[in-house]
């Protein structure tokens, strides 16, 4: 039976995806659960089951009002993308949305967000190393790196050599405490620009939850998860990751010969998936008026074929790797 209440939010590109991939049948993984908008329109558009996959154990929580009407066509598996394929096998599908959640942004306890005071935390799934750990415990030059490689701050030594410095009189624990320092040795944002502390909160967020190594991760589980004729549906909110996933698919696709031309040559006898559209499918007028949130989102959608799944290198797909970090 259908739940009758709303769901919590609109899901970014969640129209654009069915289109892209009816008709919705069979078992379907959504590796980023959230607030469960994909799965829900998952099920509604005609899943047979959908296996929801979050690392945050607060998704599940939030869920469990509307849950129980889906009985056991919704199964709620707490757990990491990138391990898909240990959760389920011979799937008819996979949806991965790289957005950070709005529930994680929007409690201000979570840490992640420059706007509301909190812990300094970020962490998405509630354990291991904080973000305050990292800023209170890193080297100069490792947070100048993870500054500059994960959020492109060109400001990046500027910045963690004032971290340095202000941790030294006490540690940073608050993210109104991390915002004013960032701003403060950063020109004033103009009219329109992002706030001056933007590419360094995303920067320690991508550091702490292993986001590129988990985005790499989960593209070649879902390619060892999916069946052949499976679909893969990826949307992505920013240009490194957007990057991942579109070499990624080209390479698997045996498309265009290298996806690096400066990576070495990879020898390919099958293709594994099919590219549905070469360029991304991004949201309509419609789309962007009902929801701002949707105009960075990019939707790339693949199909996978009977080739035995493999490995791709890091590098090959543009992963940003921290220099003596093996991947």
């Amino acid at each position: 039976m259908a739940a009758t209440d709303p769901a919590p939010h609109i899901p970014v590109l969640l129209g654009p995806i069915l289109k892209a991939v009816a008709p919705v049948r069979g078992t379907w993984l959504d590796g980023t659960f959230g607030a469960g908008g994909y799965t829900r329109g998952f099920l509604e558009a005609g899943a047979t089951r959908v296996i929801a996959v979050d690392r945050d154990p607060l998704a599940f929580e939030m869920a469990q009002p509307w849950a129980g009407e889906y009985g056991d066509r919704l199964v709620m598996q707490k757990g990491v993308f990138s391990k898909m394929d240990e959760y389920a096998q011979d799937l008819d599908g996979v949806v991965l949305d790289l957005g950070v959640s709005s529930m994680q942004l929007d409690l201000a306890e979570r840490g992640f967000s420059f706007m509301r005071d909190g812990p300094l935390d970020m962490r998405m799934s509630q354990d291991g190393p904080s973000a305050a750990d990292l800023v209170n415990e890193a080297s100069e030059e490792e947070l100048a790196n993870i500054i500059f490689l994960y959020g492109e701050e060109r400001a990046s030594r500027r910045i963690a050599r004032l971290l340095v410095k202000a941790r030294e009189e006490a540690p940073i624990v608050r993210t109104a405490e991390l915002s004013r320092l960032v701003e403060s040795c950063l020109p004033r944002a103009k009219p329109g620009q992002s706030h001056p502390a933007t590419r360094t909160f995303q920067a320690l967020r991508i550091a702490v939850n292993d986001e590129y190594g988990e985005l790499w991760g989960g593209l070649m589980a879902a390619e060892r998860a999916l069946k052949p004729g499976g679909q893969l549906a990826v949307v992505t909110f920013h240009s490194v990751e957007d990057r991942m996933v579109k070499r990624f698919l080209t390479a698997r696709a045996g498309a265009g010969g290298n996806a690096n031309r400066f990576a070495p040559e990879v020898a390919q006898d099958a293709p594994q998936f099919e590219i549905k559209s070469r360029k991304a499918i991004t949201a309509d007028a419609e789309e962007l008026d009902a929801n701002p949130r949707s105009r960075s989102a990019k939707l790339r959608v693949a199909t996978r074929t009977d080739a035995p799944a493999g490995t791709i290198d890091a590098k090959a797909i543009g992963m940003p790797v921290m220099r003596g970090k093996k991947q």
